[in-house]
């Protein structure tokens, strides 16, 4: 008989980018038992928190058998787990390019705990999948990880549940249908052709982005932001004169 998985929301959050952060996360087990787990870090950024979660969650359940189904609104964390993070590890954790994996530690750590599961319980029993859920679209496990994560970001005491599935007031089995990662969009935006970099410009500060997803999520809603997909190191150099910044003033997202 399959084993039933293990549900895990994830979530984390900055108050500023970098700034006080925090995360959270709601476990679900098979046997109708929920967990919520937060913290709150002084100094660090959003991404860093996202990977924070995913780490504590799976540390969480590191002596719990049976697959895992983890739900985040985090391109970057699933990108970077299923598709970036082994070619990182080959290339003695450079980027394509050969610039420095930014956030180089949390990966590792990640991928050491992924691998201490595999380990403790091999097959599909330990099986983990990543499983995409836009944020703040109303499902109710992703809106409950966001209040857990924001209020733990802004220094707030937050209320931690842990009991019965029928006592949680959260309808945190209700998962959209579709929790496939959304397809990447700059070449329908900006025309066939690898990517060089995805840049953002939020007031003075620009960022390099790991994705075109990660690249529209800073700068939407944010009056006089501006982005931009480049094919070269050319292409790039001329976005940022034209900015006005030059590439020492380039930060790597976090």
């Amino acid at each position: 008989m399959e084993s039933r998985p293990t549900l895990v929301f994830t979530d984390g959050a900055c108050s500023g980018n970098p700034g006080p952060g925090g995360w959270g996360v709601i476990i679900v087990t098979p046997d109708g038992a929920v967990a919520e787990l937060g913290g709150h870090e002084p100094g660090t950024t959003n991404n860093r928190m996202e990977l924070t979660a995913v780490g504590k969650a799976l540390r969480h359940l590191e002596q719990t058998p049976g697959p895992l189904h983890i739900l985040t609104d985090s391109t970057y964390v699933i990108q970077g787990i299923t598709r970036w993070a082994f070619g990182w590890s080959r290339r003695g954790w450079k980027t394509a390019e050969g610039g420095e994996v930014a956030n180089a530690a949390y990966w590792k750590r990640l991928m050491a705990l992924l691998a201490q599961r595999k380990q403790a319980f091999p097959a599909e029993s330990g099986a983990v999948e990543w499983r995409y859920v836009r944020g703040h679209t109303g499902v109710p496990g992703n809106e409950r990880v966001d209040v857990i994560a924001v209020g733990f970001s802004k220094g707030r005491q937050v209320q931690l549940y842990a009991g019965p599935l029928h006592g949680y007031g959260v309808a945190v089995l209700e998962v959209p249908e579709d929790t496939s990662l959304p397809a990447e969009q700059p070449g329908k935006r900006e025309g066939s052709g690898k990517a060089y970099s995805y840049l953002s410009q939020v007031g003075r500060a620009v960022k390099r982005h790991a994705s075109w997803a990660a690249c529209e999520r800073r700068v939407k809603g944010v009056p006089g932001a501006r982005f931009k997909m480049t094919r070269s190191a050319q292409e790039e150099a001329k976005v940022l004169e034209d900015w006005g910044v030059t590439a020492q003033d380039v930060q790597s997202e976090d």
